[in-house]
């Protein structure tokens, strides 16, 4: 059975590091934790992670976070993977740091990257993966702080919120979403 795992994020040195590439981040954290590697492909970057019989493609769109969907649909065509394989995993600003909230569906809240999938797809019928990147930023500072590199404290624990992020991925592709909902939506 197939999965497909999308990471958000944009390409370019210039936003390694920031909030809003938090997919590419957990992406790149899972195929090194499972020694495999990202090869440049169509529209992205992929690695393709076995786990318990299962086919997990991971890809890290390069289209850049607005026309995320052109790069999804384009693989889930290609792979013949159905919406409800497919994981969407994205930085969100309405939770706090590092908190994971996994869902079957929903709207875009806001995330252009999300809007992309939704509108290419015609339909918000499909898993996503947040990460939650909290909201510490000053009136008309969204911009920046999204765009920003994670503060020190950040730092010091987003490798175990990363790999936590990993952990729930895997088991999506093995559980039902309900199932990874209870474990991971709490923690």
């Amino acid at each position: 059975m197939k999965y497909l795992v999308v990471g958000l994020g944009n390409i370019g040195s210039e936003y390694e590091n920031t909030r809003h590439n938090i997919g590419f981040k957990v992406l790149d954290a899972l195929a090194e934790a499972s020694n495999i590697f990202f090869k440049t492909d169509r529209l992205g970057d992929v690695a393709i992670l076995k786990h318990r019989g299962r086919t997990i493609f991971l890809l890290k769109p390069n289209t850049f976070m607005n026309l995320s969907g052109k790069a999804v649909r384009y693989w889930m065509q290609n792979e013949k993977i159905p919406a409800e394989r497919v994981l969407i995993v994205t930085d969100d600003l309405a939770l706090p740091f590092g908190k994971l909230r996994m869902r079957a569906k929903g709207s875009d809240g806001g995330h252009n990257g999300i809007k992309s999938v939704i509108e290419v797809l015609g339909s918000p019928v499909f898993p996503r993966l947040r990460f939650g990147i909290s909201n510490e930023f000053n009136k008309g500072g969204q911009v920046n702080y999204v765009l920003g590199q994670w503060s020190e404290e950040e730092s010091r624990t987003l490798q175990e919120r990363i790999d936590l992020c990993g952990e729930a991925i895997k088991a999506f592709a093995v559980e039902s979403i309900g199932n990874v909902m209870s474990k991971y939506n709490s923690k």
